[in-house]
């Protein structure tokens, strides 16, 4: 019998049904929320196509354990911006053309997102590094990067 799980996505407080504490967050946020921001990639954490914000930090949804979010404040893409009111990331993003397929995006921005946070001006070093571990396929890397420098610098 499902038992119901309290979360704040997007600062929203929801409650959904679950049978496992231990299922995914990534699940939660798309099957039970209609969320289609983070997306399934590797199942493994190791692709980044399902980074979210939990409390701030860059998570990898997919091996998230909702046993493990407690109170924590989710943000998801959705949650990051809105259409008329993107996140500088997200417009950064849109300016620079900086998405082919669009299956890493989500990943790339939420990372890209808590890079600022933490590091308002940084390298190309530096957002090399915090993108490391996001894949792309389609090679769209350096307008991903040329987003980044543009969000930070405010233009």
């Amino acid at each position: 019998m499902p038992r119901p799980i309290a979360l704040n996505v997007n600062g929203k407080s929801v409650s959904i049904g679950i049978d496992d504490p231990n299922m995914p967050l990534l699940y939660a946020l798309r099957n039970d929320l209609g969320l289609h921001g983070p997306r399934f990639g590797c199942g493994l954490g190791q692709c980044g196509a399902c980074t979210v914000h939990i409390d701030g930090d860059s998570v990898r949804s997919c091996v998230t354990p909702l046993s493990s979010v407690g109170n924590g404040k989710i943000v998801t893409l959705e949650g990051l911006g809105t259409p008329e009111e993107p996140h500088p990331v997200q417009k950064a993003f849109i300016e620079e053309q900086a998405l082919q397929c669009g299956y890493c995006i989500n990943g790339m921005i939420m990372q890209s997102a808590t890079l600022l946070a933490t590091t308002p001006n940084p390298s190309e070093g530096q957002i090399k590094d915090a993108l490391a571990n996001n894949l792309c396929r389609c090679g769209t890397h350096l307008r991903i990067v040329r987003a980044v420098r543009r969000a930070a610098s405010g233009s």
